[in-house]
């Protein structure tokens, strides 16, 4: 039987990754919407030319 402790400590682990997997789906989503800007940028100036 394991300990109480060693249970908390592995449902910590869990919760971790869990806030880290989606910290980062939120950062990479944010990188790739910075990447995206300039391009629709240059679209539109295109348009209006």
């Amino acid at each position: 039987m394991a300990s109480i402790k060693d249970i908390g400590k592995f449902f910590l682990f869990i919760f971790t990754g869990l806030v880290a997997i989606i910290v980062g789906s939120f950062m990479v989503r944010g990188t790739m919407h910075m990447w995206d800007n300039p391009e629709e940028n240059k679209k539109d100036e295109k348009k209006k030319d």
